[in-house]
């Protein structure tokens, strides 16, 4: 049996201690030093959970395209930067720069990451081709081709993803995206959206919706997030992507409103999907949330959120575990999950 020791993140904060594990399992947990010399010494966390991502713009390269500074002219549909490029390159290209991604994740101790995913059906397609043979789970959220409702394209989306995640209610008619969460929730399938992230959007036009979660709320106002808050509506924050427009997240704001808050690393073409460089951002800004606090975003808080597995890091239960070092946060040991 091996073993891994130091500061064991629990759901109520850190605690010294130890696991032992052998062949994906958790065999023994304990307080103190481990019965034999440990092959790793750190902050001991459950694997993490990416809560937003855009993998599919992977193959997009900063370097090599003039990407706007705008968030329209960029990202939004149907006309924005990304959305031209993903229709001009072929699919191995974006199945390609997918795969790099998923990569990155595994190698940085992500197990699941939650992906909006465009293009419709196809969109759906070109991700599982990506995920083929990579061990990492995705909370797949897809998204209608058009901004328009057709109940057969939702049946084909709902059949193959998660859910829906929209873009924003200020993209499409609201009568049509009244449409979508209903058939949504009628097939018993999450439903997501960004809100307020360049401007404040319409609250009440939000909230009526009842998403599972909302993304960025940048915009948003203390009353807007004071309503979130009280619906105990979960709120996706990707601080390195917000600073690319010139955005920041109101942390003190947010911590003091004791907002349910996870943590993403949105479109792959700005930041590589690092979920760690999230908090070593965040910790380099602000001094609002204590890096247990962000950790804990990360894994318990993002598995409660998006119903995952929550029963970890216990006598057991899988070896589901990453070993980081105290002050970088850089991984030290990845347990093969």
């Amino acid at each position: 049996m091996k073993y891994v020791a130091g500061d064991i993140l629990k759901d109520t904060g850190f605690e010294r201690g130890y696991l032992g594990f052998e062949k994906k399992l958790i065999i023994e947990r304990g307080k103190g030093n481990p019965p034999k010399k440990p092959i790793c010494k750190g902050l001991i966390v459950p694997s993490f959970v990416n809560a937003h991502t855009h993998i599919g713009d992977s193959f997009i390269n900063q370097k090599e395209i003039d990407l706007p500074k705008n968030i329209e002219d960029l990202v939004a549909p149907p006309n924005g930067l990304k959305h031209k490029l993903l229709k001009e390159v072929s699919d191995k290209d974006i199945i390609q720069g997918m795969e790099k991604s998923i990569e990155i994740m595994i190698k940085n101790g992500t197990k699941y990451f939650c992906d909006f995913r465009e293009n419709g059906i196809l969109g759906i397609s070109q991700i599982k081709a990506a995920l083929h043979l990579w061990k990492i789970s995705c909370i797949l959220l897809s998204r209608p081709e058009s901004l328009k409702y057709d109940k057969n394209e939702l049946d084909l989306l709902l059949k193959n993803s998660n859910g829906i995640a929209l873009s924003s209610i200020s993209d499409w008619e609201y009568s049509e995206i009244t449409k979508v969460v209903k058939h949504t929730k009628y097939k018993k399938k999450i439903f997501a959206l960004h809100g307020s992230e360049r401007i404040r959007e319409d609250i009440d036009g939000i909230l009526d919706l009842k998403p599972n979660f909302l993304v960025h709320m940048i915009k948003a106002s203390e009353s807007d997030l004071t309503r979130v808050k009280d619906m105990n509506i979960p709120i996706v924050l990707c601080p390195r992507a917000n600073s690319y427009f010139g955005l920041k997240p109101n942390y003190k704001l947010l911590k003091k409103l004791k907002v349910d808050l996870l943590l993403g690393t949105d479109n792959a073409m700005l930041n590589f999907p690092v979920i760690l460089d999230e908090i070593n951002y965040i910790t380099s800004i602000s001094k609002e949330f204590s890096t247990m606090e962000l950790l804990y975003m990360t894994t318990y808080g993002a598995r409660k959120a998006l119903n995952l597995d929550c029963d970890i890091l216990g006598p057991n239960s899988k070896a589901d575990f990453v070993v980081l070092n105290k002050k970088s946060l850089k991984p030290l040991y990845i347990s093969v999950w």
